[in-house]
């Protein structure tokens, strides 16, 4: 009888289980290589500590109660990952692998499961190589958005690719997880448009498209590569752009009539206007300040977008589709396509291209929660004054609502074409989130603030997507399928049940393929996290 496993099945150690050999091992493993940088950080390392938080995106998982890897590897040559994953089998480890240190959950550093466990910084492995002439580029797992968005631009001004607007998001995983940015009405996912990859499988084996075979390929374009593997690099098909895009980043006070009138209006065509032009809408808190001088609360709409074209055209084409909007000339600036990203990540002084190599967000971040939805059908508009009401039990600015735009290619894209399946009939994403500042050790405030942001998520059940209630496997949520657990939302116990209905929300029924691809490549479910693909074990 085939059963589909839990992924943890124990939080005991086995008896297998050597950390300090797995240190010699991999010492020795790293001297065989010529390196003179330092790439194993145990916690007694001065370089620690730093190392670690370095590319932790969520204050979240930083306190001292987070549980920390018994080693870090920042590989420089791709023999050294090969020789994590042989040391951490031969010695019982885990392995979490980080790009960028975005995920959602922290799963990239942290685990929850009492089994020892090391963290494959892929900070060193990130070279970019642009192919103009084919209109392709060789990518490493550990580059950022911003890093990929400069070489390209280096190279020419009229390539681009299609994924995300954050420039500090690292493409390991957010590649492998689908990636959606301002041009994917227009080109699809950033996992759409890849070519080739190369993985290191349980192993230890260095695969290509070919060798890996389709499947596998299949499998790590949507599906969440740490479940199979370690991605190395990916190949990309470059996207055309045009010499001028122009943006826009403009707010509205949602308490007026054409306010709300525009933002209903919006859920109906956002998703069917012209490919060229992405508005993505997002609703916050706002102090103001009225006629009288006094300070209040506002909820405003910002509408913050990219057009492939001149300013004159999106003007007309904003005045056809969003009249109420009111756009002005003034509130347009044109600009290369690379610089929309300096724009987007809120560099609006003059700044440099070379902004975009920074690893670290040009804004403050808190810990923060975030949950997401796909909506089917326009939001009733008490049901949208009810959620965005909510809004304001947060303090100021501290939550978040924010909401992206489907159709396009991405409606022309098969559910099954790769294991991200949310194409056609869904109206947009939304995402809830909401940020706090809070003192080590203190778990107080995150209770207040994980219990309004799934007050807001159960609010929201009439409204959204149904069986299965979908979400973004990007905005990652260990909540999901945690709904008869009673107790910490981080439990490590996951039956069949459990597993099937996260992975039907992020997946649909690609979540099946997933399973028997995982079983067939990694059969002793060696890459394992709170969420990875279970795999089926014959008894």
């Amino acid at each position: 009888m085939a059963t589909l496993t839990t992924n943890i099945t124990s939080t005991s150690k086995p008896i297998f289980y050597s950390p300090n050999d797995f240190l010699h091992c991999m010492i020795t493993s790293s001297n065989s290589t010529s390196t003179s940088k330092p790439i194993v950080f145990a916690p007694n390392d001065p370089s620690y500590y730093t190392t670690l938080n370095a590319a932790i995106q969520n204050p979240r998982f930083s306190s001292p109660s987070s549980p920390k890897p018994f080693a870090i590897v920042t590989p420089v040559h791709v023999s050294q990952v090969q020789a994590v994953v042989y040391c951490s089998k031969k010695h019982g480890m885990q392995i979490r692998i980080r790009s960028g240190g975005h995920d959602y959950e922290g799963l990239s550093y942290v685990s929850n499961n009492n089994i020892p466990f090391v963290v494959i910084d892929m900070i060193n492995l990130r070279s970019i190589s642009v192919d103009v002439e084919s209109k392709s580029a060789w990518v490493q797992t550990g580059a950022t958005l911003g890093e990929l968005y400069y070489r390209i631009a280096e190279r020419s001004e009229n390539l681009g690719f299609p994924a995300g607007a954050c420039h500090t998001v690292g493409v390991g995983g957010h590649f492998s997880g689908g990636g959606y940015g301002f041009l994917s009405r227009k080109h699809g996912l950033a996992a759409d448009n890849i070519v080739d990859a190369v993985i290191i499988d349980a192993q230890g084996r260095i695969l290509d498209r070919k060798s890996m075979g389709e499947d596998l390929f299949w499998a790590i374009r949507g599906g969440g590569a740490a479940s199979f593997g370690i991605v190395i690099a990916w190949k990309l098909q470059l996207v055309d752009v045009p010499s001028t895009v122009t943006v826009f980043d403009v707010k509205r006070n949602f308490e007026h009539d054409t306010t709300k009138k525009l933002v209903y209006w919006w859920q109906s065509r956002a998703d069917k206007v012209d490919e060229d032009l992405n508005i993505f809408l997002s609703f916050r808190t706002a102090s103001s300040i009225d006629k009288e001088g006094n300070k209040k609360i506002v909820l405003e709409a910002s509408f913050q977008a990219t057009f492939h074209g001149g300013v004159e055209k999106l003007l007309q084409l904003m005045e056809k589709e969003f009249p109420d909007l009111g756009l002005q000339r003034q509130e347009c600036t044109e600009m290369s396509w690379v610089e929309s990203f300096v724009y987007h990540n809120e560099f609006r002084d003059g700044e440099s291209l070379d902004v975009l190599l920074s690893r670290k967000p040009n804004f403050h971040i808190g810990s923060f929660k975030a949950k997401s939805d796909y909506v089917e059908e326009p939001i009733p508009e008490d049901a949208l004054e009810g959620m965005l009401g909510m809004l304001y039990e947060e303090a100021v600015g501290r939550g978040w609502i924010a909401l992206y735009p489907s159709g396009g290619k991405l409606n022309e894209i098969s559910e099954s074409s790769i294991p991200f399946p949310h194409r056609a009939g869904n109206l947009y994403n939304v995402r809830y989130y909401v940020d706090w500042d809070e003192e080590a050790g203190n778990i107080t405030a995150s209770k207040i603030h994980m219990s309004w942001i799934r007050k807001l998520y159960d609010y929201m059940t009439p409204h959204v997507s149904k069986n299965p209630r979908a979400t973004y496997f990007n905005f990652r949520d260990l909540d999901i399928g945690m709904d008869n657990i009673e107790g910490d939302t981080t439990s490590t116990y996951y039956n069949t049940a459990q597993a099937s209905i996260w992975g039907t929300k992020y997946f649909k029924n690609n979540f099946y393929k997933l399973v028997h691809v995982k079983t067939r490549v990694d059969p002793t479910n060696f890459f394992t996290n709170e969420q990875s693909i279970p795999h089926i074990v014959s008894h």
